[in-house]
């Protein structure tokens, strides 16, 4: 079997653009992947015909042995474009191995630990709610089947015009979200780099009758000693990881006990062959994962087969507003169930992109990205 084309399908759904990558073989086997990166979508495409040739005419088999090619191809190993390219051709090479060896990739990790996956709703409760309006959501993601919901309490702009009225309104909100949502279910703290090590440990304190699940990203991911000492200071486990591309990228956080939860993105850090490693590293250190999961279907899926594989999953990311256009948009639609998504058992991911249902939704162009917003939450 050789590859003899690889190619590129970009589609605007609601926030962003997702982008397929499609791999044909010249004995009719198809992979897919998924490299959507919010902003500089373009760059990814151009970086992933610049591997093109390093792939066609080559047998896929054996996703890891292409993954270390292309990863030494070029000398400048890091960087979003680059690792998220990788990361969209590595997902459709596993997609292929199982389809040619006829078994879910999730076999081809090991075994699936757990066939039924926990999800929570992303993107559900937001700033500019009022109590009531929070108090109503969560309640509604109850009747929905989760048992775990992020909100996102504060805006940068919101904290630079006033700290203080900033984290009372976020701490009346919170007080209601966890009056609707009832004793036992997981409300996660999507704080987008707007704190500092000083307005974290206020919002902390604040929070803490509310039993917050988790702070992620409270402060901006580039300085892990800062969120190291953060962590020792505050009682809210930090969450964060999905602006981190590498195994190296992610050995100071958590070696310095920085971090609770490891949220690496498969689009992003390289595919299921880094994600995997950096999770049993996380393991080492018992650290559970709760994998970034903001993309389309085969993103979900593939999030899907990592969790099933690994010892220390812990719960997986769910962007409920696109839900319904997703389902739509696989054949055939992730099951969900119970605030649960079910594992696929079908060759490779057992789902693909129905390439028809996305002609409605033509690419754009993504102008801007907004630091800490909707883009990266």
């Amino acid at each position: 079997m050789k590859i003899t084309k690889i190619e590129t399908h970009k589609h605007w759904v609601d926030w962003c653009n997702w982008m397929f990558v499609r791999i044909e073989t010249d004995e009719g086997l198809v992979g897919w992947g998924e490299a959507s990166l919010h902003g500089a979508l373009d760059s990814v495409e151009a970086a992933i015909r610049e591997f093109a040739p390093h792939l066609i005419g080559q047998d896929p088999a054996g996703p890891e042995r292409h993954w270390h090619r292309l990863y030494n191809a070029w000398r400048w190993r890091a960087g979003a474009v680059f690792s998220t390219a990788l990361a969209g051709i590595d997902l459709a090479l596993w997609d292929l191995e199982g389809k040619r060896l006829g078994v879910p990739v999730h076999r081809l990790l090991g075994g699936a630990h757990r066939d039924k996956l926990r999800v929570y709703a992303s993107h559900w409760l937001n700033a500019k709610m009022t109590p009531d309006e929070a108090h109503k959501g969560a309640k509604e993601a109850v009747r929905r089947g989760f048992t775990g919901f992020k909100f996102s309490p504060l805006t940068h702009e919101a904290m630079k015009a006033d700290e203080s009225g900033a984290i009372r309104r976020a701490t009346e909100v919170m007080a209601a979200a966890r009056e609707g949502a009832g004793p036992d279910v997981d409300i996660f703290i999507e704080c987008s780099e707007s704190l500092s090590p000083r307005t974290a440990v206020m919002l902390d304190r604040a929070f803490a009758p509310y039993r917050p699940g988790w702070f992620e990203e409270p402060v901006p991911f580039e300085n892990a000693a800062v969120m190291v000492r953060l962590q020792r200071e505050i009682s809210t486990p930090i969450a964060t990881g999905e602006r981190l591309l590498s195994r190296y990228e992610y050995r100071e956080l958590i070696e310095g006990g920085g971090v609770k939860i490891i949220q690496p993105d498969l689009m992003h850090a390289g595919g299921i062959t880094e994600v995997r490693r950096i999770a049993s590293f996380a393991d080492t250190y018992y650290i559970p994962v709760a994998p970034h999961n903001p993309g389309g279907p085969i993103c979900t899926v593939a999030s899907m087969h990592l969790a099933a594989a690994i010892p220390n999953f812990y719960i997986l990311e769910q962007m409920e507003p696109q839900r319904e256009f997703r389902d739509r948009s696989a054949l055939p639609a992730v099951k969900f169930e119970k605030g649960h998504f079910i594992l696929p058992q079908g060759p490779g991911w057992g789902i693909e992109p129905d390439l028809e249902i996305m002609k409605s939704k033509p690419y754009q162009p993504q102008s801007r990205v907004e630091r800490g917003g909707a883009l990266w939450s």
